[in-house]
């Protein structure tokens, strides 16, 4: 079997790895350079507590484990399982947060001012705080870059630098991919594409709507060790990396943030964030670079993966690829293989399938 992985991200760096490794033959193609999109510019928080709805919250948890898997497998060292303290809703909805997360058994725990100094003295503590020590924050270029490495040495081939312009079908099947120089041929096509998606599923008359959501992350200069934690304050997202930059959104609620367009300059943002930071941590720091990256949010904010349009067609598009990357790509290559998923496994990806869209 030939399989075409569109996409160059941890979706589709994840889903060849899979693949290669099950002995099928892989070829992954990129219109730019791995990780040059949203995977290049990601905050990098693996979670389950920001979550839309029980669903969406087992698909994320079961992610976690996920990420244990492919660390395990690759011998990657991309993600910091550091843990996230979070305070960002107030007074009663801090309460339903916290009853809502324990009710569904994920692990969370409620700490007051003198607990959180004690975890983060570096913070000015608020009254009461959240902590979720099973999360942590991953370096998705370089997890991205770790996969494709690993697929490559199981014989996967990369071609970068060629943008995909639509599907190729005949009799109602895919026969591969079509970029500017004619057809490349396989016998399965996964879309791991990202805010192209659309387009290209549209090449086969399957509909799929993603609004504009952009997203820019600031990162500081290198700062000596301040943060052992992700935190999630009132306003901003922060978290500390393994070179000692700062890492933040620029805005101010990014988990939540729908805004459709940037209208203000880059470098204003980034300082609002990096004032925003210093406020956080009581002292001034520093911008040093800002970057923005589209994400592909679809229509309902939830993910879209599984077969679609054409025998032989299969798509994952979500946000956060930063937490469902490893299980999806897991669960997307067994489809792709016509391997039968367990019963858990069928109901973590039931809700998320492309048809819904019909």
């Amino acid at each position: 079997m030939k399989v075409i992985v569109v996409g160059a991200g941890i979706l589709g760096a994840v889903t060849a790895w899979n693949l290669a490794a099950a002995g099928v033959a892989v070829t992954i193609i990129e219109a730019g350079q791995p990780a040059g999109g949203a995977s290049g510019a990601s905050f990098g928080w693996i979670n389950a507590s920001f979550y839309s709805d029980e669903d969406h919250f087992r698909l994320r948890a079961a992610s976690i484990g996920a990420h244990h898997r492919l660390a395990e497998a690759l011998g990657s060292r991309a993600v910091q399982w550091q843990g996230c303290l979070c305070w960002e809703e107030q007074g009663e909805a801090f309460d339903a947060q916290r009853d809502a997360l324990r009710a569904l058994g994920y692990a969370v725990r409620e700490l007051d001012a003198r607990a959180f100094a004690a975890f983060e003295p570096s913070v000015r503590p608020p009254e009461r705080a959240l902590l979720f020590a099973d999360e942590g924050a991953v370096d998705l270029a370089v997890l991205t870059q770790d996969a494709l490495n690993a697929a490559c040495s199981l014989g996967a081939r990369i071609i970068a630098g060629v943008p995909v312009t639509a599907l190729a079908q005949t009799n109602g099947r895919i026969t591969g991919v079509e970029w500017a120089g004619g057809t490349i041929e396989a016998d399965r096509v996964v879309l791991a594409t990202g805010t192209a998606t659309p387009r290209l599923l549209a090449s086969v008359d399957v509909p799929l709507k993603m609004p504009d959501r952009p997203g820019l992350i600031m990162r500081t200069t290198p700062q000596p060790p301040l943060l052992s934690h992700i935190l999630v304050s009132p306003g901003q997202e922060l978290r500390q990396q393994p070179d000692g930059r700062l890492l933040a959104p620029t805005a101010a609620s990014h988990q939540g943030d729908n805004s459709t367009d940037v209208r203000e300059l880059p470098s204003d943002l980034a300082q609002r964030a990096a004032n925003r930071v210093g406020a956080l941590i009581g002292q001034k720091v520093d911008w040093q670079d800002v970057t923005l990256a589209w994400r592909p949010v679809p229509e309902d904010g939830l993910p879209v993966i599984g077969r679609c349009g054409p025998e032989g067609l299969y798509v994952t598009t979500m946000h956060s690829g930063a937490t469902l990357a490893p299980l999806v790509g897991e669960l997307a290559a067994a489809e792709v293989m016509d391997r039968p998923l367990g019963n858990g496994d069928a109901a973590l990806l039931a809700p998320y399938r492309p048809q819904r869209f019909r």
